[in-house]
């Protein structure tokens, strides 16, 4: 069952990002995993919360996140993020169709 990444990003130093946001792309799709949505426009409707920067990433599973999440990969990657920006990242599995 697909499971989705939802991540509120605060970037402080675009450029850093940018560095980041290029490396960390040819990780996600080597998870067998796609971006949905980055960053682009949205809108709140309802409640206080303000989020900064959206990302939605597909994932095969919530099992194969958690994998992607701890990887060794993805942990060398992760003070490169911290530099450039602060982020809430939850994992939530789909419905099955």
């Amino acid at each position: 069952m697909s499971a989705y990444a939802i991540v509120n990003l605060e970037v402080f130093d675009i450029e850093k990002y940018l560095v980041y946001q290029e490396a960390i792309k040819p990780l996600v799709e080597s998870a067998n995993a796609r971006y949905l949505a980055r960053g682009g426009e949205f809108q709140v409707f309802e409640g206080d919360d303000q989020p900064h920067r959206l990302i939605l990433i597909e994932f095969p599973s919530l099992a194969a996140m958690a994998g992607f999440y701890a990887s060794n990969a993805y942990q060398a990657l992760e003070p490169q993020r911290q530099a450039c920006s602060s982020a809430r990242i939850l994992g939530v599995e789909g419905l099955e169709h």
